[in-house]
C-alpha cells in the first residue's frame, strides 16, 4: 500500500509505488503486455478521434492497480508522443489550424496547472465521478452534434479571446482526468468554432502537446507519475496513430461521432460501476 495524505492507496506488485519524482517503477511480464496493447489500440483511437486516448489509458491503469489519481497523471505523460503522431499525420494533409492552436496552447498551459492542482487534491472517489459525468457529457454532445467535413476557423479578437478560454477550461479539466482534452477541444471547435471534423481532430492533437508536458511537469514534481509506464504506453500509440488518421478520413463525420459515442458509452457503464463500487467502499471505511 501506498499512501496519498490521509487515504490509502492500492497498487499491484505489477505497478509498484514510484519513486520521488515520479520515476521508475517495477513491471511484469504481464503487465508490460498490457501496456503494449493499450498503447498500440490508443493510437488507433487518438488517429480516428482526434484525441489522446485518455479515455483508455486512464482505465487499464487502474485495472492493472494504480490509484485513479496516478493512472490521470501516468496517461497525460502517455499522451506527449502520441499526439506528436497524430498531428504529423493531420498536418500532412493539411487539417490543422496553426493558430487556432496557439491560442489554444495558451490557455491550455495555465488551465493544466490547476488540473495538476486540483488532482493531487481532489478525494479519490471524487475523481472518479468526474469522470464519469464527463463520459456522459461528451456522449449526449456526439449523439446531437455532426459536425461538417467541409468547414474552417473564423479567427477575430473575440473568437481568439474564446479559444483562449476554452483551452483554460480543456487544460484544467484534462489534468484532472488524465486526458489530452481532445474529447473537449474537438467537439467544440467544430460545434463552437465551425471547424470541419478533420480539422478539430487535427487543431486538437496539436494542443495537446504544449499541455500534456506542461500538466506532466507539475505531476512529476508532486510524485504521481509512473514514467516507464507512462513511456510504454506513449511510444507504442506513436507507432498506430497515423493508421487511426487513415481511417478518420474514410469515415463520414456522423459515423465518426457515432463510433466515438459507442466507445464512450462502453467506457461509462464499467467507470459508472467502478465508481460505485469505490463509493461503498469509501463509506465502509
Amino acid at each position: 500500500m501506498e499512501t496519498n495524505g490521509n487515504q490509502p492507496i492500492a497498487t499491484s506488485a505489477a505497478t509498484a509505488a514510484a519513486t520521488d519524482g515520479g520515476g521508475l517503477e517495477r513491471l511484469d511480464r504481464r503487465s508490460v503486455v498490457v501496456l503494449i496493447c493499450v498503447g498500440l489500440a490508443c493510437g488507433i483511437l487518438s488517429g480516428l478521434f482526434g484525441i489522446g486516448g485518455g479515455t483508455i489509458i486512464v482505465p487499464a491503469l487502474v485495472w492493472l492497480g494504480l490509484s485513479q489519481r496516478h493512472a490521470a497523471a501516468t496517461s497525460l505523460a502517455a499522451i506527449v508522443p502520441t499526439s506528436i503522431s497524430g498531428v504529423v499525420s493531420y498536418a500532412t494533409g493539411g487539417n490543422v489550424n496553426w493558430i487556432a492552436a496557439l491560442l489554444l496552447a495558451l490557455g491550455v498551459v495555465v488551465g493544466s496547472q490547476l488540473g495538476s492542482l486540483l488532482l493531487s487534491r481532489l478525494p479519490e472517489v471524487a475523481l472518479r465521478w468526474i469522470w464519469v459525468v464527463f463520459l456522459i457529457f461528451v456522449i449526449i454532445q456526439q449523439v446531437t452534434f455532426t459536425p461538417p467535413r467541409e468547414g474552417h476557423i473564423v479567427l477575430h479578437v473575440w473568437s481568439g479571446l474564446f479559444l483562449i478560454l476554452l483551452g483554460c477550461v480543456t487544460g484544467a479539466l484534462a489534468g484532472v482526468l488524465g486526458i489530452g482534452g481532445g474529447a473537449i477541444m474537438m467537439p467544440a471547435l467544430s460545434f463552437l468554432f465551425g471547424a470541419s471534423d478533420l480539422m478539430a481532430r487535427g487543431t486538437s492533437l496539436l494542443v495537446m502537446f504544449p499541455g500534456a508536458i506542461s500538466g506532466t511537469v507539475a505531476n512529476w514534481k508532486r510524485g504521481i507519475v509512473h514514467l516507464k509506464s507512462g513511456l510504454i504506453v506513449g511510444c507504442c500509440a506513436a507507432v498506430t496513430a497515423p493508421l487511426g488518421t487513415m481511417m478518420a478520413g474514410w469515415l463520414t463525420p456522423r459515423a465518426g461521432s457515432l463510433l466515438f459515442a459507442a466507445w464512450l458509452t462502453f467506457l461509462a457503464v464499467r467507470s459508472t460501476w467502478t465508481a460505485l463500487k469505490a463509493t461503498r467502499a469509501a463509506r465502509g471505511n
